[in-house]
């Protein structure tokens, strides 16, 4: 056997250029079988390890690959170690193959350090409180941090030459890479000022009118921040824009328990006058009325009695109006209804008079900041209001529409035919 082994090696070489087909066959028959034994059972064995923990029941962080990542820097190391030992093949041949084994090596590992990153980011998502701290803008920066060393080691491993000599030239280029990557950089900036300052997190409800976003946020990376719109279309916005445009964030009503009420009813000046006592009377009939027509009735008679004389004529009295007993009630009623919150501001004012009526403000919260639930109580509120009304005597004031503008020509017609 050894025998012919000595025979084999004298004819090879004999035979320069068969050695050399000869060698470099059996140098990539090494490479795929160290990648077959690291990739078929090196790593088999270690997944099945992995299986048997919790992280390795997940398979969202097993789909980073990052071991089969870092099982192809083993053939390649073969081939760059093992290329100088095939006789005949010229230096620089062998140069270029080793230099580009290297360049794979490292990027190679690049990408395993980014799928690691990855992986980091996934778990700390899972925290319950991730939302309000997120570090995915830090990541992608960590990450462009190590694709740059790694692009130039790359640059480095095929040019054959010392990093430090392309870094030492990074000085020249250092305007040119700010022009570069002055997005990267505002980014950035805005991401540390995001995340320190909080001001927006994963789940905010935010609004940017010049923008047309109104939605939650669903991600904050690096340079954009995603929102999805109540209509389901998604918004991507640059990161910055949260520094440099003025933007609604809608977090403060969500943890505050209550969503405002601030809308009017416009009432016809015409209908507001004084009580008569038959009025005031049937406005006895409500429940939420009773304290107020007592008590103020008793403090006016006490005031018109100090009038003496003058209290004879009716315009120095004091008397009760509808709109001011409407107003009593309408308070009252949203001090008594269950789904408004009595713990924060509830009033109801009127605002100034505008030509088309007089604006009577209802402003309070709702007991939950749930929208459908939400538009619900305010919808009730006010079907409740406008129906309401004509207890009072008072009218909701609107233009006349075409209805009534029919109606008044058919009446004046009426009174011209019952005139003649």
């Amino acid at each position: 056997m050894q025998e012919q082994f000595q025979q084999w090696q004298q004819w090879l070489s004999e035979h320069p250029d068969t050695d050399t087909i000869v060698k470099l066959v059996l140098l990539l028959a090494g490479a795929w079988l160290a990648n077959f034994i690291v990739k078929k059972v090196l790593m088999r064995g270690a997944m099945t390890a992995l299986s048997y923990t919790p992280a390795g029941k997940d398979r969202q962080l097993f789909e980073r690959n990052i071991i089969a990542r870092l099982a192809n820097v083993v053939p390649a190391l073969v081939i760059s170690y093992g290329i100088s030992a095939v006789p005949g093949l010229q230096e620089e041949v062998a140069i270029v193959v080793t230099n580009v084994c290297n360049a794979f090596v490292v990027l190679t590992i690049g990408r395993a350090l980014s799928g690691i990153l990855t992986v980091v980011n996934t778990v700390y998502e899972r925290q319950p409180d991730a939302h309000e701290k997120p570090i995915k803008g830090y990541i992608q920066v960590v990450k462009i941090g190590i694709y740059a060393v790694v692009t130039i080691l790359i640059v480095a491993a095929l040019i054959d030459r010392s990093p430090i000599i392309l870094l030492s030239g990074l000085g020249a280029m250092a305007a040119v890479l700010m022009l570069v990557f002055q997005d990267t950089l505002l980014s950035l900036v805005a991401s540390v000022q995001i995340t320190s300052n909080d001001i927006i997190r994963v789940g905010d409800w935010v609004e940017m009118p010049n923008l047309s976003v109104d939605g939650d946020v669903i991600d904050i990376a690096l340079h954009t921040v995603k929102v999805q719109n109540w209509d389901k279309t998604i918004s991507t916005i640059p990161t910055k824009r949260f520094i440099s445009d003025p933007f609604k964030n809608w977090r403060g009503m969500q943890e505050s328990g209550g969503r405002r009420i601030k809308r009017n009813l416009m009432l016809d000046q015409n209908s507001v006058h004084f009580l008569s006592e038959d009025e005031r009377d049937k406005l006895h009939r409500f429940r939420l009325l009773r304290d107020y027509l007592s008590t103020k009735q008793q403090e006016i008679d006490d005031w018109n009695q100090q009038l003496k004389d003058e209290g004879k004529e009716p315009v120095n009295t004091r008397r009760i109006s509808n709109l001011g007993t409407f107003r009593a009630y309408v308070l009252q009623y949203l001090k008594n209804h269950p789904r408004v919150h009595q713990k924060m501001t509830l009033m109801v004012r009127h605002l100034n008079p505008t030509a088309d009526g007089l604006p009577l403000e209802i402003y309070c919260f709702t007991a939950t900041t749930e929208w459908v639930a939400y538009e619900g109580i305010q919808s009730d509120i006010f079907d409740h209001l406008i129906s309401i009304l004509p207890e009072f005597g008072l009218r909701v004031f609107q233009h006349p529409s075409g209805v009534d503008m029919r109606e008044m020509v058919t009446q004046i017609k009426q009174n011209r035919h019952i005139d003649t």
